[in-house]
This record gives C-alpha cells, sequence and structure tokens, in this order.
C-alpha cells in the first residue's frame, strides 16, 4: 500500500471541497480505470488506490477522522456509516465517467427518428463522357419506406409500444456494487419501442427492398474517382427519419489513344522516317470524335513534343479547357525492297556529318570516355 496521503494521490490541497474532490477523483477514474487499459494490473492498483482515497475524503466523518489520526484512525470503520454510502458516492462520479466510456449519460430515448444511411453506386464512364457530359439513367437496388405501415413497422391500424424493460430508452442500467453499468437493451435492441403485431408487408422493418431507376448528370469535364451526391436519395430512415444520401462514384476506361493528367491529355504519333526527315502533315483524332491535320517540321526527332492548344478537357469548376500533348516517335522503314535498300545506301553514302548531329556528338563522346580510360587501346567486355 502506498505511503502517500490521500491528498497527494489524489493531487488535491487539504482544503480542497467536494467539488475539486470529485473533479480530480473523476480524471484518475477515467486515466486508470481497467476498462481502459487492458487489465493491466499497475492501472488497476492506481485506480484502487483513488478510490480508496476518494472515498474516505469524500465523506466528512471519515475525513475528520483521517486528517486527526491518519490511515490508523479509519481500521475498523465499516461502510455505510454516515450520510455519504460508498455506492452513493460512486455512482454520482460513475454516472459521468461511464457516459465517456459508453455514451451512457443522458440516457435520452432512442426511439425516434433516425437517418438513413448513405449508399454508393460505382459508375463507368469512357473518355469522350467525360469531355462532353452525359445525362444517364441508373438502377439502383435499396430500401424503400413501406407505404403499408408508412414506414411505422406496425401492422395496420397499430403502432409500435413503448418498450417496457428499458421504459422507451434503448438502453437498461444494472448496478453492480459501486458500479452502475448500462447497456443496449435486449428486447427492444435499442430501438426504445417494441412492435408486438409487425406488419406483413415488411415483417416489421418499415422497409421494403426494391429497385429504383434515377436520371444523374455526368458533368463535362469530371474525373476518374470523383463522386457525384445525390441528396435524399440513399436509405430511408428508421422510424420516419429522413433517409440518407447516394454517392455515385465515376471511374474512367483507359483510352487506346489518349492519356489524361488533369485537363491536359497525351498521345504518341508515329512519323514516317522521310517524313520526319523532309517535314510534312499527319491527321490526329481528337478527344471531341473530329479529326486534324498536325504539321510535323523538317528534321523531327523522336521524343519531340507538340501542343496543341484547347484540344484537351474542359475544367470541371470552369477556367477553360486543358491542351493536348502529342510526342513524336520516328519509325524507322522495314520491309524494304531491292531499289529501295539500294536508294537508301546512295542516301547514306552522300550523307555527310552535319546531317546527323546527334550521331556525331554521340561517338565524340564515346570516344573522349574510352581516351580517359588509359591508353585507349582495344577492350573488351566479358
Amino acid at each position: 500500500m502506498s505511503d502517500r496521503s490521500f491528498y497527494d494521490i489524489l493531487g488535491v490541497a487539504q482544503d480542497a471541497d467536494e467539488k475539486a474532490l470529485k473533479s480530480a477523483f473523476r480524471k484518475l477514474a477515467m486515466k486508470y480505470h481497467p476498462d481502459r487499459n487492458g487489465g493491466c494490473e499497475e492501472a488497476a492498483a492506481k485506480f484502487k488506490e483513488a478510490s480508496e482515497a476518494y472515498e474516505t475524503l469524500s465523506d466528512p466523518e471519515k475525513r475528520q477522522i483521517y486528517d486527526q489520526f491518519g490511515r490508523s484512525g479509519l481500521n475498523g470503520m465499516g461502510g455505510g456509516h454516515g450520510a455519504h454510502r460508498p455506492e452513493d458516492v460512486f455512482r454520482d462520479v460513475f454516472g459521468d465517467v461511464f457516459s465517456e466510456f459508453f455514451g451512457a449519460g443522458s440516457r435520452r430515448p432512442r426511439s425516434g427518428p433516425a437517418r438513413g444511411a448513405d449508399l454508393r453506386y460505382d459508375y463507368e464512364i469512357s473518355l469522350e463522357e467525360a469531355h462532353a457530359g452525359k445525362q444517364a439513367e441508373i438502377v439502383i437496388p435499396a430500401n424503400q419506406k413501406c407505404d403499408t405501415c408508412n414506414g411505422s413497422g406496425a401492422a395496420e391500424g397499430t403502432k409500435p409500444d413503448v418498450c417496457e424493460t428499458c421504459d422507451g430508452h434503448g438502453r437498461v442500467r444494472t448496478q453492480q456494487g459501486f458500479f452502475t453499468m448500462e447497456r443496449t437493451c435486449a428486447r427492444c435492441q435499442g430501438k426504445g419501442h417494441f412492435i408486438k403485431t409487425p406488419c406483413s408487408t415488411c415483417s416489421g422493418r418499415g422497409a421494403v427492398r426494391t429497385e429504383r431507376t434515377l436520371s444523374i448528370k455526368i458533368p463535362a469535364g469530371i474525373e476518374d474517382g470523383q463522386r457525384i451526391r445525390l441528396s435524399g436519395e440513399g436509405e430511408p430512415g428508421a422510424r420516419n427519419g429522413p433517409p440518407g444520401d447516394l454517392y455515385i462514384f465515376v471511374s474512367i476506361e483507359p483510352h487506346e489513344i489518349f492519356e489524361r493528367d488533369g485537363p491536359h491529355l497525351y498521345a504518341r504519333a508515329a512519323v514516317p522516317m522521310c517524313k520526319a526527315a523532309l517535314g510534312g502533315e499527319i491527321d490526329l483524332p481528337t478527344i471531341d470524335g473530329g479529326r486534324m491535320r498536325m504539321t510535323i517540321p523538317e528534321g523531327a526527332q523522336t521524343g519531340k513534343r507538340m501542343r496543341l492548344r484547347g484540344k484537351g478537357m474542359p475544367s470541371l469548376r470552369g477556367g477553360g479547357t486543358g491542351d493536348l500533348f502529342v510526342e513524336l516517335f520516328v519509325e524507322t522503314p522495314r520491309n524494304l525492297s531491292a531499289q529501295q535498300k539500294e536508294i537508301l545506301r546512295q542516301f547514306s553514302e552522300g550523307c555527310c556529318e552535319s546531317s546527323h548531329p546527334e550521331s556525331r556528338s554521340f561517338l565524340t563522346r564515346v570516344k573522349t570516355f574510352f581516351d580517359k580510360d588509359g591508353d585507349g587501346g582495344d577492350s573488351a567486355v566479358a
């Protein structure tokens, strides 16, 4: 047992009034209660120590004896003497403590209306539909308020009765020594009422399973993963409570040509070698279903990026339209005829170094690298 005084254990002055004692003990009880510490022996010991201190100091008679003679003066004093019985004192404090543990403080009736659950619906669209926007109809399975009982769950001409076990609170309290425990009412399952004659249509649930067709508008510029909220289109509320909301999560199918990054689109375009060398034009599709002609500059190289302004995605919140970025890659011809190969040989022999500046620069860097590697002699890689 600790040698500390009861005042030190609670962390109060010797002239602390009843309010200060209760506040101090309540903080310690919230911190060291066994239910909050997974059965920790040290926490349980501190909780017991604080309980003993509070029980003594909250009783005027015991406090007076303790102040005069210390703990030895309390030996032989049983519980239940005087006006402050221990169970009354602890019930007062733990009414607040357990309200924070289990949400059991106010005992407000739980039989009133309750908001319905929200629903989720996944909807996939194409990139073209995300660009243009879309008006669509969806069919969703959902619970709908029973028309026969108007959502009450009781048979026609009857109404739910207040639960006699919990008196309509939905929760019941039991006393175990110093502790007041609260739990959900087993008879009404926390509803606060009991249906003696259930509705034959919904079997007392107050709702029936059905399908609904809703018209939704997909705004132009919507992005993958964004959601649309339809207020009041979720599950109906219990006991005639308000319905929840419906959230439509939009996903966008991968596109075979375009990739999206915010308002901008990206694409790769193959350019024949001759057209890349001489310059020319190529046709490109656009996300709005049209076609446009793009000019390839003379001597275009693989990796060159060209920007087409205003050919991307519209901004969902205004602010114009994004751009289309086209990355070129030069295609080397294959399956050449003998005549074509001969023409290319003649072309290659007639080229000078200035015709291939990148190749010349690369070879120069390679030569410099090997010259640094010693005497510049031949080396082999195994």
